[in-house]
């Protein structure tokens, strides 16, 4: 069996999109009818992501965290306990591609490592875009890791003990855990996500906010990051 595992906090707007694409991608005609589950894990929200989820088929299991390292967890625990062999990880701002899951299976690694694409770049200025398209390597071999595109098997995701209860970098944590007890893992730009760009993100130091600090680099001083981004989407 193999399972997705999305951590969501307030997520209503995006979770519906999300766990859509990620159904698609568990009932891919190349994975040969194996079962294949969508586990939503609720993080303290207040909004309607858990019924949403729920109606769209996921599985929900509600926890009052505020942390996403102990969402993705808890989540990950679920799916080890349903007896997954291979655990996928997405964000609920994000939408998998249809073969998401056979892409990181035909990696043949421990672990997979991909990358991400944008949807909208409307709430940025339009440097924040191109300094994306200088600087994110979007090929096979490159280094980044993205808690919205990675897959672990379960063997060695308990093997490296698993994700940390970290506020931020739960991600970061896990690979280097994974590298140290000497799993492979593979770098690769073939299994595909789309995410947001927003600046209403959960993570402090996740994707969102780096698109911001990049934004701050090229406004004039004692501009507000922020208040250009809303200025960027009314234009839009």
């Amino acid at each position: 069996m193999l399972a997705i595992v999305i951590p969501a906090h307030n997520e209503a707007a995006h979770i519906g999109a999300c766990v859509a694409a990620a159904r698609r991608a568990a009932d891919h005609h190349q994975l040969l009818g194996e079962a294949a589950r969508v586990i939503v894990v609720a993080d303290s929200c207040s909004d309607d992501t858990a019924a949403i989820a729920r109606a769209l088929g996921a599985e929900v299991t509600c926890i009052e965290a505020c942390n996403v390292g102990v969402a993705r967890a808890h989540g990950a625990q679920r799916a080890l306990a349903l007896g997954a062999r291979w655990l996928a990880f997405t964000d609920a701002d994000t939408t998998v591609a249809a073969d998401w899951l056979v892409r990181q299976l035909d990696c043949c690694a421990d672990a997979v490592c991909g990358v991400i694409g944008v949807h909208d770049w409307s709430p940025h200025i339009g440097a924040v875009r191109e300094h994306f398209g200088r600087t994110y390597t979007d090929a096979d071999g490159h280094r980044h890791i993205h808690g919205a595109n990675m897959g672990v098997s379960a063997s060695a995701y308990v093997k490296a003990g698993g994700f940390a209860p970290l506020e931020t970098s739960e991600d970061v944590a896990l690979v280097e855990a994974l590298i140290a007890t000497g799993a492979r893992i593979e770098w690769s730009a073939s299994p595909r996500v789309v995410t947001s760009a927003r600046t209403d993100f959960r993570a402090k130091k996740g994707f969102g906010a780096t698109l911001l600090d990049v934004s701050r680099r090229y406004l004039p001083i004692g501009a507000d990051a922020e208040d250009s981004a809303e200025t960027a989407a009314i234009a839009a």
